[in-house]
């Protein structure tokens, strides 16, 4: 038992799709997709009595009802008719309750023998289990079809309804978009009330249901509207657009049952997964942003915000290629002051290998260019006041010779020289620590200084 229920085929022309064209598009089920499965129940299933069910132990998906009363729920039971709005579908059967099935991100209707249009997070291959174990409703019919609910990602809701229509969620749904369209009058007057993004509207499932976000990145791009618009902004004219291209795209998509294969080559949805720098359609850049909480692409050239929203956004893109000039031009700067740093040493080395030096901590704000060389790790730099003061103590010397710091005086000795004062001053001078801003130290007199200069 494998190939036999998941035989793909082209809804236009019946005939087995090639491997390349049965490769599943990404995307989930949405109106196009929910559509065709109600249609392959409605084509297959009517006025079949149920002769026996199996439902999965999955409270997460199994909505409500143990598995045992759902079973008994449906057994001995016709099917009458299948229904859909929005993304949701539900079989009626010749009494209530009825099974709901709210598809979520991957759930999928499998027919044995018949073509169902499938989709990547819903495939299931050929040489699977029948029913396979993402199986969450299994009915076999009286005449020996047997259909199949799977999830693989559980997102999915599967309920026992008195009436569907009028219980949540369907009873919380706007009009369907296939079914009960808005005209044009009315999609205009309603836009105008709400002062959110087009896109953001648009996936709202209680202002228009069946519309998921790939029909509308599609339904945006072809009315040339930027998904961000203010939905309160779209004049006359946008909205004309956005209706065709609402009614359009979804007619379509369901037209061909949902085959992505057989959409038109012009659509972006062709393009939208893949990476940024491959995607394009008509040689036109797609680019990627978050609207109403999903990524969203669209085409800058073609899509374009108006009214104030376009002065903001020039605004806005002035800045940012404000500031990154700006952060160019710093960058180049750095270079150049390093490369001129690096010249200097070089020049003054003349070519001869130098010992590296440490450099200061980063947290030093010294901004010198780099000419000081620091002494060993011990010994302390004197400031430039030091060495102002060692060159006037100095003058009055022999030319030549260099004079050791004087002994400091003791203070019982009362001697009032001049020196001593010096000495005092000195004393009380401080220079910077090696590799440390601000870390002082006195500098040595007497005995000490006398060994530190020898």
């Amino acid at each position: 038992m494998s190939s036999w229920y998941l035989l793909i085929t082209s809804p236009a022309s019946r005939k087995p799709l090639r491997q390349k064209e049965r490769e599943t598009p990404l995307t989930m089920p949405e109106l196009p997709e929910v559509e065709a499965a109600r249609r392959a129940i409605e084509e297959n299933c009517l006025g079949k009595k149920i002769k026996r069910s199996v439902v999965a132990d999955d409270a997460k998906v199994i909505d409500g009802i143990t598995p045992s009363d759902f079973e008994a729920s449906l057994t001995g039971k016709t099917i009458v008719d299948a229904h859909r709005k929005g993304k949701n579908m539900w079989i009626q059967l010749d009494s209530p309750p009825f099974p709901s099935f709210q598809f979520g991100m991957a759930g999928a209707i499998y027919i044995k023998g018949v073509a169902v249009t499938k989709y990547k997070r819903s495939a299931v291959n050929d040489d699977d289990e029948w029913p396979s174990k993402y199986s969450k409703l299994f009915i076999e019919l009286d005449d020996g079809l047997e259909l199949s609910f799977t999830d693989k990602r559980r997102f999915a809701k599967v309920r026992l309804l008195q009436n569907p229509a009028s219980a949540p969620p369907i009873s919380e749904l706007g009009p369907d978009a296939l079914l009960e369209p808005m005209t044009e009058e009315e999609l205009f007057k309603s836009l105008s009330k709400k002062k959110i993004g087009i896109k953001a509207l648009i996936l709202d499932q209680s202002f228009i249901s069946g519309v998921g976000n790939w029909i509308a990145d599609e339904v945006l791009y072809q009315a040339r509207i930027h998904p961000l618009q203010s939905a309160a902004t779209i004049s006359k004219e946008q909205c004309g657009a956005l209706h065709k291209s609402l009614k359009e795209v979804i007619e379509v998509a369901v037209e061909v049952g949902a085959d992505s294969s057989q959409f038109p080559s012009n659509w972006i949805f062709h393009n939208r997964e893949k990476k940024p720098e491959k995607a394009f359609v008509d040689g036109k850049k797609i680019e990627f942003i978050s609207a109403g909480g999903r990524t969203s692409a669209y085409v800058p050239e073609l899509q374009k915000l108006s009214g104030e929203q376009a002065g903001k956004e020039m605004v806005q893109g002035k800045k940012k290629s404000s500031k990154k000039s700006r952060d160019e031009s710093e960058d180049e700067e750095n270079v150049k002051n390093v490369k001129g740093k690096g010249g200097k040493k070089r020049s003054e080395s003349g070519g001869k290998k130098k010992t590296p030096v440490k450099r200061k901590s980063n947290s030093s704000d010294n901004d010198d260019d780099g000419d000081e060389e620091e002494e060993e790790k011990d010994e302390v730099e004197e400031t430039d006041d030091d060495k102002r003061a060692k060159e006037k103590k100095q003058k009055g010397g022999k030319a030549g010779n260099k004079k050791p710091p004087a002994k400091k005086k003791s203070p019982e000795s009362g001697d009032d020289d001049s020196g001593d004062e010096f000495e005092e001053e000195e004393e009380e001078k401080k220079v910077q620590v090696k590799g440390k801003k601000g870390v002082a130290k006195k500098v040595p007199t007497g005995r000490q200084a006398k060994k530190r200069v020898k």
